[in-house]
């Protein structure tokens, strides 16, 4: 099972939408709350190579991008082969 995190925050239309695709998917995620833990934005920023908004999706550790990008990703089929599918 790949390791996949989500920065989200509470209120993000987007977020719930990615994290909606992944339940989907059956994927299980860990999600970091910006609205919780806003001190971990900058991290985000970082390892998202500068990206500021959210979602941002990672699994194994390579950046998928927000929740556009990973719409497309599903709908290329590349999604599936990367959570395991």
């Amino acid at each position: 099972m790949p390791n996949i995190e989500i920065y989200t925050t509470t209120i993000c239309p987007f977020c719930h939408a990615a994290k909606k695709l992944l339940d989907d998917k059956g994927a299980v995620f860990s999600e970091i709350s910006l609205s919780k833990e806003p001190e971990l934005r900058d991290a985000m920023i970082a390892r998202a190579n500068g990206s500021r908004t959210v979602p941002q999706i990672f699994i194994d550790g390579t950046h998928i991008g927000g929740c556009d990008d990973l719409y497309a990703l599903d709908a290329s089929g590349g999604l599936d082969p990367l959570l395991g599918s």
